[in-house]
């Protein structure tokens, strides 16, 4: 591995230059050492954090993942008698995985953080996951095997992968089994594109209903769903998108020699997309069939597997339109093929597509839940099937977050929440969970301490386990009834160890935003040997993709995500000499509508007013917060676009920044997450936001930091910023890491030296002032 400096380019030709001595220099720096070394040293200083619970054997038993001494360990609880035990013998379990994977695990640090039982009749056999794999480990009852086994369960037939969700792999062969009607006389599937009917376990002679289906218009076995009475059945016929392929070089690859050449399917924004269209087809004497007026759903994103009513009358399925500014659910009559919209989701920005909820009650002939943001806050409806009607359920300024449970026969719902509080002034993003009547009435608060909750109900709705915990507030768990009364403490997080080894608890500062009315969340991490009388630099940490917040709010610190490192990567940071923040600006989720609305078609955005502006209230309040050399900044991904974004549109303020695998232009990154928030068709927003297009604007110093094998953001997407730079003579630093993935230097290796590189940058840069 090779540092690189590419300096000014004569006549367009990069000069590369090697900085050996410089990475040896900063492996000598024992306060860099530490802080490299800062979450590997004190992962295990915690005791009694608990994850949260994991339900098995019909709510007799709850297990959890909790630190102990050196690491972790499981505990089960039975729920009536409160006995604790351990499910398995954690030595024997470490044992078969690192058997049967060829890598060493140890009993305190298993590669899993839940598993399930294979039966939920007996305890004998767990299935874990890790690593993209499952396992299904043999361990006795009780985990009295005197030797344990771990097998990977035999994997049945597979539905053709979708590059993103919209364009089929058709060098897959679809799964193609015949689909037997519920009476059992029939089965239906797919031969030379078109379907077929026989007589269920037939040899015969297939009968061909279909004959419009073709190679560049075919239909798919796996879309194909019976009525009910078996009288007829749903098939998409789907007209293919635009395969595209992203091609990699593995240019040192661990098994052989010589390069290894990679494709992917990889559908960019404004690629054509698969065209599904249902066709219902009757098993009669006429062999009939409608296909379905595409009027309500013309130009779709996705439309998802159709669901018959009980009694057959109708399917219905969820439309999305491209582009992102409609979704519907949409019933079929089965008898005559008329659509009808039962509901319609509209808005002038985003529909966000991974936040839709429908629910059918009962088998949905008469009732479904839904969650709409047509107030302005994502809430709750109660809508007639029949007619449309829509009644809201929950209201107010706050949101739902998720539905975590429905019992039609009560007529109740279970759910998260957050902003609830925000009028008291307390933290707006943190969790809290709720029962209310369909009819809105009776909303119940089952979570009272000022925290975020995460709770998980017994199968009957008897019992909840309540984990909860803030970045000041050691993770707790409790065991309570129902109606929320408690049953008992089961752990409480201890982190005197972590705090004598020099641990900060982050400190929460709210400012005002850019319409100066609406409150900016954010945390401040500081130095452990934090002198107020002293000046620091400081260093922002960004994420600001606009399908989540990312501010941590709950206590576990040393985890790594998709928006960067968490608490714990920023104290490693602030150690060497800075303060580290974090904030979410406009333009992320988790708010209301108009909060989350500014992203829309301005990804550049990434809340930088408001971000800036809270920097300066907090510079306003301590004479510490040093603001005067220009602000650094680090991030991933989105946040890795942010980074550079920062020092083009922002020059004058952010004047250093990390950047990691990010998807500098929209135009070259996957076209699912590109166009949920730019739009479609690719229009000039997409440029607006381009580190390619704007790389004359360049101000300050970056370090380019990428995966050579990233499958989640084209790695063409960093070299030709690395182009357009060379081009306008901008100078910068630029660090591949042959074979590594999108989360190069977070969750996967080399953690220690490509975060180390990122420290030595900030050290450099901001304390030093020296440059390579």
């Amino acid at each position: 591995m090779v540092h690189v400096n590419l300096l000014s380019a004569l006549q367009g030709a990069a000069l590369l230059v090697a900085t050996a001595s410089r990475v040896a220099v900063a492996a000598a720096n024992p306060d860099l050492d530490r802080s490299v070394s800062l979450r590997a040293d004190w992962m295990f200083l915690t005791r009694d954090i608990a994850d949260p619970a994991q339900w098995s054997h019909g709510g007799k038993r709850f297990h959890y993942r909790k630190t102990v001494e050196d690491g972790f360990a499981f505990l089960e609880v039975f729920s009536c008698s409160l006995r604790r035990r351990d499910p398995f013998n954690a030595a024997k379990l470490a044992s078969a995985l690192s058997e049967v994977t060829q890598t060493t695990y140890e009993a305190l640090n298993l590669p899993f953080q839940t598993f399930s039982y294979a039966s939920d009749s007996d305890d004998s056999a767990i299935v874990v996951s890790f690593g993209g794999s499952s396992w299904t480990c043999t361990i006795g009852e009780g985990g009295s095997a005197e030797a344990y086994e771990c097998v990977q369960p035999p994997s049945g037939p597979r539905n053709r992968p979708r590059g993103f969700g919209v364009v089929r792999d058709l060098r897959v062969p679809a799964n193609n089994p015949p689909r037997r009607s519920p009476d059992g006389v029939w089965e239906a599937f797919v031969e030379e594109d078109n379907v077929v009917l026989r007589a269920a376990g037939s040899t015969d002679t297939a009968i061909t209903l279909s004959r419009d289906g073709t190679a560049d218009d075919f239909y798919d076995p796996e879309t194909i769903v019976w009525s009910p009475d078996s009288t007829k059945f749903v098939a998409y016929r789907v007209r293919p998108g635009f395969a595209r392929e992203v091609v990699r070089v593995e240019a040192a690859p661990r098994s052989q020699k010589q390069p290894i050449v990679h494709t992917q399917l990889y559908p960019k924004p404004g690629d054509a997309i698969d065209q599904e269209q249902p066709v219902l087809f009757y098993v009669d004497e006429a062999l009939e069939s409608i296909e379905i007026d595409a009027e309500l759903f013309p130009t779709p994103w996705q439309l998802s597997r159709p669901v018959w009513r009980r009694d057959s009358s109708e399917f219905v399925f969820d439309y999305q339109r491209r582009g992102h500014s409609q979704a519907r659910v949409i019933a079929v009559d089965s008898g005559t093929g008329t659509t009808r919209a039962i509901v319609t989701e509209e808005a002038d920005t985003f529909v966000y597509a991974d936040r839709r909820y429908r629910y059918d009650v009962g088998d949905g002939s008469e009732e479904m839940l839904w969650i709409s943001e047509r107030d302005g806050w994502r809430h709750l409806y109660l809508v007639s099937t029949p007619d449309g009607t829509i009644e809201p359920i929950t209201k107010g300024d706050w949101l739902v977050r998720d539905v975590l449970r429905v019992d039609n026969e009560k007529r109740l719902i279970w759910f998260s929440a957050n902003g609830i509080d925000a009028d008291e002034g307390k933290d707006p993003y943190f969790k809290h969970v709720f029962r209310i009547g369909f009819n809105g009435s009776d909303l119940t608060r089952l979570t009272t301490v000022d925290a975020s909750h995460e709770v998980v109900f017994s199968p009957d709705m008897s019992l909840y386990v309540d984990t909860y915990s803030r970045v000041d507030l050691p993770t707790i768990s409790e065991l309570h009834r129902a109606d929320g009364s408690l049953v008992e403490t089961l752990e409480t997080g201890d982190i005197s160890r972590l705090s004598a080894a020099g641990f900060r608890v982050p400190e929460v500062f709210v400012a005002k935003g850019r319409d100066n009315t609406t409150d900016i969340w954010g945390l401040i991490v500081r130095p452990h040997d934090y002198d107020p009388s002293k000046t620091y630099p400081v260093i922002e940490n960004i994420y600001a993709g606009p399908h989540d917040s990312f501010v941590p709010k709950t206590f576990w610190p040393f985890g790594y995500h998709s928006g960067g490192d968490k608490v714990i990567g920023m104290q490693a940071q602030a150690d060497l000499g800075f303060i580290v923040v974090q904030m979410d600006g406009m333009g992320t989720a988790n708010r209301n509508k108009t909060f989350h609305d500014v992203a829309w078609k301005d990804l550049a955005d990434s809340g930088f007013p408001d971000r800036i502006l809270w920097h300066r209230a907090v510079a306003a309040q301590e004479p510490s917060y040093d603001l005067s050399g220009g602000v650094g900044i680090y991030g991933a991904s989105a946040g890795g676009q942010s980074s550079l974004n920062a020092l083009l549109f922002h020059g004058d303020f952010y004047r250093f920044a990390v950047a990691y695998a990010g998807c500098y232009d929209n135009r070259m990154d996957k076209i699912s997450w590109n166009e949920q928030w730019l739009g479609w068709p690719v229009d000039e927003s997409y440029s607006a936001a381009s580190g390619v297009d704007h790389a004359e604007k360049l101000e300050g110093q970056i370090l380019l930091i990428n995966g050579e094998q990233d499958s989640n953001v084209d790695p063409a997407s960093t070299m030709q910023v690395v182009d357009a730079l060379i081009r306008e003579d901008k100078d910068f630093e630029l660090l591949v890491i042959p074979g590594a993935e999108h989360t190069v230097g977070r969750s996967t290796e080399p953690i220690d030296y490509v975060q180390r590189r990122q420290f030595d940058f900030f050290v450099r840069k901001m304390l030093n002032g020296t440059s390579i």
